[in-house]
């Protein structure tokens, strides 16, 4: 199964060409609260760096449809990710009114919960895998046990995609032990909060390639 690769957190658009010239299939921009946060406009012309190859993401925290639908409009979104810990009902109302795909934010620390992972998998058109952190919903840089995880996630899951933590060190083996549609990376390739390391993000595409990933 290949696995395809999103570079999130995006601040500028030189990292987002770099994100189509590693062969990323996304490009991620912040709305939730944090040292990457965009503005609409800006995020629009970070995702315009990559010429129209990529997908875009919007990663969203507490934010109702209303004003998720005017930054879908504002930066062109294909794709919302939810990371408030969203219930099916709150998917649902986001794919309604914007129109974008919605993948829902599941935050574990060992094996996703089953009734949780149901709920998701039914509404969503993916389930992301981040780490529980209490005091953060994202952007942490820790991982989640991945074992515990790939023995507790249903077979029938539409679509994983696996974020935390990951690095060009460490993605291999999320690949090799989650089998996941894609792997989500920010802190793990950046110089420091916003600002991406070039030869990371070519560093990580390669090691998501030699663990029969992306092409």
């Amino acid at each position: 199964m290949r696995t395809d690769i999103k570079f999130c957190g995006l601040t500028r658009a030189i990292d987002a060409r770099q994100a189509a010239m590693c062969g990323a299939r996304y490009a991620g921009v912040i709305f939730a609260e944090g040292p990457r946060r965009l503005e609409p406009a800006a995020a629009d012309e970070v995702l315009d760096g990559a010429g129209g190859a990529l997908l875009r993401v919007g990663v969203f925290g507490a934010a109702d449809a209303e004003a998720i639908h005017a930054a879908v409009r504002g930066a062109h979104l294909d794709i919302v990710q939810l990371h408030g810990d969203p219930s099916a009902r709150e998917v649902r109302q986001v794919r309604e009114r914007t129109g974008a795909r919605v993948w829902a934010v599941l935050r574990i620390s060992g094996a996703a919960p089953e009734e949780r992972l149901a709920e998701l998998d039914g509404e969503a058109d993916a389930v992301v895998f981040d780490t529980r952190v209490a005091t953060k919903l994202g952007g942490t840089g820790r991982t989640f046990d991945w074992g515990a995880a790939a023995r507790g996630a249903r077979p029938s899951l539409s679509a994983l995609v696996v974020a935390g933590g990951l690095t060009p060190e460490n993605v291999g083996a999320a690949v090799r032990t989650l089998a996941p549609a894609v792997v989500d990376v920010s802190s793990g390739v950046e110089e420091r909060p916003g600002v991406k390391d070039h030869a990371r993000m070519a560093a990580f595409a390669e090691a998501v390639r030699a663990a029969g990933g992306a092409t």
